[in-house]
């Protein structure tokens, strides 16, 4: 794993705030890397609560590849109890150029699905507690235009996440989609709407037909790189025959998810699944661990060759089957609202962000993006801008 990124910020400083009732002091220390408090912020989610998305295997590929591009400064943030010296919080954040503003934002570059503080035990996690950490905080940050905090979730570990708690956090368009499966596995299994089960049965049967299939929870690096590397591929050639956007082969975000993928193997916080007949790879699945939580990442599948098995609702099953045999039990399909999602007995996560302006030159841009916000989460609003639109 690479932990050693160039410093794009001038060396750690420390910083202390005070609400100005004097109710809660802070110390800030604001770190110019990732690898000076990758120690410590491992420390804190091993006692608090954290997202796979904000440990070590992920936060330190990500700062290692993305974090110091042209456009980025490192900005990770130890929020620090000044009375008991107690570690509070961590920020995984950056300092990014967008269109000339400069916006602090989270360590995220369109790749990480939940966006979120690592909360230590004594975090504030109700409303006053968050609104006094906000205010200090933002007076302690580093010259910036913007504050843009997209893809939080409500709840970290099940507590509150403070940032979310704020008045001016709205509703993401996005959301979370996670499944509980408590108990026994086939006890879910047979809980399935009686169609959609028959359907898993009949795909895992039409597979095991082949005298090769294989399902495969990869571990060795030579196999994983081949298999991941395919996995890219069809996944690439999937995208961009829909004729749309993809940049995950960008050179930074490839460069993040090859250093992910083997860091991650390394240690068990990253789970690379594949469904194989022969030398075929019929389906990949990459994802990250975090105890008895398993996030998907990014999944491909052969396409249209292998559609009469579904060989992605396959790969996903098999996986879930595997590591919940392992103790797993919990299964986060992370963001994207699909209906095979619902269908499986994932529920709805919703999430929040919160952009909020901190000079006037930024002041048009997140007025906008609130206004379209605001008019994108009232069904009223929405209606008389298709009723606009049909005139």
């Amino acid at each position: 794993m690479s932990m050693t990124e160039a410093s794009c910020l001038s060396p750690a400083i420390s910083t202390h705030g005070k609400d100005r009732r004097g109710a809660w002091p802070y110390r800030f220390d604001i770190a110019s890397d990732y690898a000076s408090v990758a120690e410590r912020w491992s420390a804190l989610a091993r006692e608090g609560s954290a997202f796979a998305f904000q440990g070590e295997t992920w936060l330190a590929s990500w700062y290692a590849s993305l974090g110091c591009e042209p456009d980025v400064s490192p900005l990770p943030v130890t929020i620090v109890d000044a009375r008991t010296g107690r570690d509070l919080m961590g920020l995984p954040l950056v300092r990014r150029n967008v269109h000339g503003l400069r916006v602090v934002e989270f360590a995220d570059g369109g790749l990480t699905d939940y966006n979120a503080p690592i909360l230590g035990q004594d975090a504030p996690i109700d409303p006053a507690g968050a609104a006094r950490l906000w205010r200090t905080l933002r007076a302690h940050l580093p010259e910036a235009d913007a504050v843009s905090f997209l893809k939080m979730p409500l709840t970290i570990g099940g507590r509150a996440n403070p940032f979310a708690l704020l008045p001016a956090a709205r509703p993401s368009k996005l959301n979370g989609n996670i499944l509980h499966v408590p108990g026994e596995w086939a006890d879910w299994h047979w809980g399935l709407e009686k169609t959609f089960r028959k359907e898993l049965e009949r795909s895992a049967r039409v597979f095991d037909k082949h005298p090769e299939a294989r399902f495969l929870k990869v571990t060795q690096g030579d196999e994983a790189v081949r298999i991941f590397a395919e996995l890219k591929r069809l996944q690439s050639a999937r995208i961009r025959k829909q004729g749309l956007h993809y940049s995950l082969d960008d050179p930074g975000n490839e460069r993040f998810y090859d250093d992910l993928l083997l860091s991650g193997l390394a240690n068990g916080r990253t789970i690379l699944t594949a469904l194989t007949v022969g030398e075929t790879l019929v389906a990949a699945m990459l994802g990250m661990a975090d105890g008895r939580h398993f996030s998907m990442v990014r999944l491909a599948t052969a396409g249209r060759a292998w559609n009469f098995c579904s060989p992605g609702r396959l790969i996903i099953e098999r996986t879930m089957k595997t590591l919940h045999a392992e103790g797993f039990r919990a299964f986060d399909f992370t963001i994207g609202d699909y209906a095979y999602k619902r269908r499986l007995g994932a529920t709805n996560v919703p999430l929040r962000e919160l952009e909020i302006a901190l000079t006037w030159r930024a002041t048009p841009h997140v007025q906008i993006r609130n206004i379209k916000a605001k008019i994108r989460n009232s069904p009223r609003l929405m209606a008389l801008v298709a009723r606009l639109r049909r005139r």
